[in-house]
């Protein structure tokens, strides 16, 4: 599947907020977006306001323009808020999981231990990073040495890192679990989903 190669903190740059692409990393202070001539940021109409916002969220969980927009039509056909039903789509993918747990630095790290076969839901294996878990399933990692130096290292450089409300995570099993399936109120992504929902609309 096609992914982003290029390099995380422009993209953090560019939407002039921290998206979590990398562990080590401050915002940028200059106040141009990323680019030969250093643009200053002028202010947006109401579809360029919508467009960042719908990047923004791409950028976020990692991934490309047909896929995101999958999810919002999954969305749609879906009952209850649109966008918040977006969002709970995102939030729980697997690799959001592994990541929002604290086993992982970054998503996309979360994504590559999924990928890596060292992921198991309800002691199954899953290497499928967008598989999605519902309330009730539990998270843990296959039974090799490795894996387990490998996320507790992670857990290390994670040290204060707090699981979100509809998780709950076992640190000293290596274990999470989710208790249920997050609310808006739950979700702490900096993102204004209605701005999505109404540029997919047009």
């Amino acid at each position: 599947m096609a992914r982003y190669t290029g390099p995380r903190c422009r993209l953090s740059r560019r939407e002039g907020v921290n998206l979590g692409l990398k562990k080590r990393w401050s915002l940028d202070k200059r106040e141009t977006p990323p680019g030969q001539h250093g643009v200053r940021r002028s202010k947006l109409s109401n579809y360029g306001l919508q467009l960042r916002e719908k990047q923004k969220a791409k950028r976020i969980y990692g991934m490309l323009e047909r896929q995101f927009k999958n999810y919002y039509l999954k969305a749609t056909a879906s009952k209850g808020v649109t966008g918040t039903v977006l969002l709970q789509l995102l939030e729980t993918r697997l690799d959001n999981v592994v990541y929002s747990l604290g086993f992982a630095i970054t998503r996309a790290q979360a994504r590559q231990m999924v990928g890596h076969g060292f992921v198991r839901v309800n002691d199954e294996k899953v290497n499928i990073p967008s598989a999605h878990v519902k309330a009730g399933d539990v998270i843990s990692f296959a039974a090799k040495d490795s894996a387990a130096k490998y996320v507790k290292k992670n857990l290390e450089m994670n040290e204060g890192w707090a699981a979100p409300s509809w998780l709950q995570a076992d640190i000293e099993g290596l274990k999470g679990k989710v208790i249920r399936i997050p609310e808006r109120e739950d979700i702490s992504v900096p993102v204004n989903e209605q701005l999505i929902i109404e540029l997919y609309s047009k």
